[in-house]
């Protein structure tokens, strides 16, 4: 079909009306090859009109000239319970020059579940009326799959929003830059954001969508909030969504998890990018033992053309929470501190041992040794073994934002930094650059340390590191694994930093393949210095550096003994004691190079 101006008279209209069709299955989709090619061809619309509703809504849009070539549209029409008709729309304004044509359409997918003779099992849902056997997860998830209704009958309103009527039991975030909007109808900005919503598949329906264009900035995000859930236990509650990311200058969509209310929480789903002029399914299991919530982030891309749209959000086997989330608060070096002190006669130079009111040198604090009967001069300090297992980061903490480079501001939660991660929580393709399995179970649930590269931008630095360790001995070392697997890994660094001084101690780059690999840095004896791990990241997101297992061996500083030192054993100008064996071996044993004097 094609439109053939026939008049000279300034504005002609030329419809082409579909039959009338009684109703869709929630699959539909509708395309058609287009032709718009000339010099003033104008644009050409395709509306749907619903029974008993006034307002067409518009489907797909063809502005101006698009060359002299065949173009393919699909549209996603989805559940339509009602009769309705489509109307291609040509308006002709003044002067039309060119052709506009339409062939080959086609509907796909349009009919609902046809009736079954039984419908066995679990995951398995027998429609009421329609008799259609549908699958157990479509069940309360907004979208009349059956065509009767039947699986969004008795549905708990709790779990479930498609925002014709506000926003439910969901919340706005106020730690973010700015909201989730809602509306009917098209976005504001043309060529990105749905044109209709998802529930009703018309541009009467409500959705919520991130606003892409001025004031908002690149990397600026819009957190919602779920209701709390109970823990899952052995059930798995299972979250459902509809998401709409068309535009050139889309960027992410992302899904978090937390069981603390002042965290972002950890990562179930992300998607980058431009995803078609489409309302997309989405399914995430959530498992947690303990209370949780929902965190649905949407981050605005570098141009106006970057709208994110969510519709028809539902849980399933869930069950809400009465009580509030904990909180955590904590000093600088991630620890907390008990706030009183015992009774004690200790100068400002000296260390109270909590427990005792006891007094010891400030150089005995965080040196590997306990000299407080209830070691708490190396409680506030890093482990001598840290798994990360029980997601403790054993002392180790990532210095204030001095070290954030590039054009970020303080309060970026998209910063390139370390965080605890396992296999289990990794999103599809993740595990091709952060590991699927820890270091010290080798499963998906055991945790590591990684910086990710998800974040951040090429040459970004993150640093993670020990409280000051007062004094080590002369045989310290430190002993990790590292992961660095993937095509854009930049590198890892151990660096000492002592007062305003850093040195490289031992430095790794590129991909070293999909296993652990152990490292071992000699200390020797070093005081009041931290060490630092740095991670750069490469030129992508595809490079994640992991850490795990990191031991300090051998690092408690000498003693002098209470004994004269024996015939296999060498006394040190300073009255410590060594084996004779480490004489003239180029490592200062004594601490004071005794063992090291030309003159011996």
């Amino acid at each position: 079909m094609f439109i053939l101006r026939n008049s000279s008279s300034i504005s002609q209209i030329a419809w082409l009306r579909s039959p009338k069709f009684r109703q869709t299955g929630s699959n539909c989709t509708l395309s058609f090859w287009y032709y718009n090619y000339g010099q003033s061809v104008g644009a050409a619309e395709m509306h749907l009109l619903v029974d008993g509703l006034k307002q067409p809504t518009v489907l797909w849009r063809a502005y101006y000239n698009t060359g002299n070539q065949w173009l393919k549209a699909v549209i996603q029409l989805g559940r339509l319970p009602r009769p309705f008709q489509l109307s291609l729309d040509k308006i002709s304004l003044g002067f039309y020059d060119g052709i506009s044509a339409v062939d080959d359409i086609t509907f796909e997918n349009c009919a609902l579940p046809p009736p079954a003779l039984s419908c066995e099992g679990p995951s398995r849902f027998w429609c009421r009326d329609t008799k259609a056997c549908i699958d157990s997860l479509l069940v309360c998830d907004l979208v009349d799959n059956c065509g009767d209704g039947s699986d969004e009958d008795n549905c708990n309103p709790d779990l479930q929003c498609n925002f014709e009527n506000g926003l439910c039991n969901w919340e706005q975030d106020i730690g973010d830059d700015f909201n989730w909007i809602r509306i009917q109808g098209p976005t504001p900005t043309v060529n990105t954001g749905p044109l209709k919503d998802h529930t009703t598949g018309t541009a009467m329906g409500h959705y919520l969508y991130v606003e892409s264009s001025e004031p908002h900035q690149f990397q600026d995000k819009a957190i919602l909030l779920s209701p709390l859930f109970s823990p899952s236990g052995n059930g798995t509650c299972i979250f459902r969504f509809h998401y709409h990311m068309f535009g050139k200058q889309v960027y992410k969509l992302s899904v978090f998890q937390r069981t603390v209310s002042n965290t972002k929480g950890w990562l179930l789903w992300y998607k980058f990018g431009n995803q078609g002029n489409r309302w997309i399914r989405q399914t995430l299991y959530i498992s947690s033992f303990k209370p949780f919530q929902i965190l649905v982030k949407g981050t605005v891309g570098d141009g106006f053309a970057g709208d994110i749209g969510l519709d028809d959000m539902s849980f399933l086997g869930c069950t809400l929470y009465n009580g509030n989330l904990p909180t955590i608060s904590t000093t600088t070096s991630g620890t907390s501190v008990p706030a009183t002190l015992p009774m004690n006669n200790c100068t400002e130079e000296e260390f109270v041992c909590r427990a005792s009111g006891h007094c010891i040198q400030m150089t005995q604090k965080c040196d590997f040794r306990p000299d407080c009967s209830d070691k708490s001069d190396e409680s506030a300090c890093v482990m001598e073994v840290c798994d990360f297992e029980d997601k403790n980061q054993c002392g180790w903490y990532q210095p204030a934002s001095e070290q954030m480079s590039g054009n970020y501001s303080i309060h970026t939660t998209n910063v390139f930094k370390w965080e605890l991660g396992r296999g289990a929580n990794l999103y599809p393709e993740q595990e091709k650059h952060c590991p699927l399995i820890d270091h010290t179970t080798c499963t998906e649930e055991g945790w590591y340390l990684f910086a990710d590269s998800s974040n951040g931008e090429f040459g970004d630095i993150a640093d993670i590191a020990t409280p000051v360790i007062s004094l080590t001995g002369p045989k310290c070392k430190i002993i990790f694994w590292n992961h660095m697997n993937g095509s854009t890994i930049g590198s890892l660094e151990v660096l000492c930093k002592t007062h305003n001084k850093t040195s490289k101690l031992w430095i790794q780059s590129g991909s070293q393949g999909p296993q652990w690999n152990r490292a071992e840095v000699f200390l020797g004896i070093r005081s009041n210095f931290q060490v630092v791990f740095r991670a750069k990241r490469g030129v992508s997101y595809m490079g994640d550096v992991a850490v795990d297992d990191i031991t300090f061996e051998d690092c408690s500083p000498l003693l002098i003994p209470d004994r004269p030192c024996t015939s296999e054993e060498f006394t040190c100008a300073n009255k410590y004691c060594i084996p004779k064996d480490n004489l003239c071996d180029f490592v200062n044993d004594c601490a004071d190079n005794s063992d090291e004097s030309p003159t011996i």
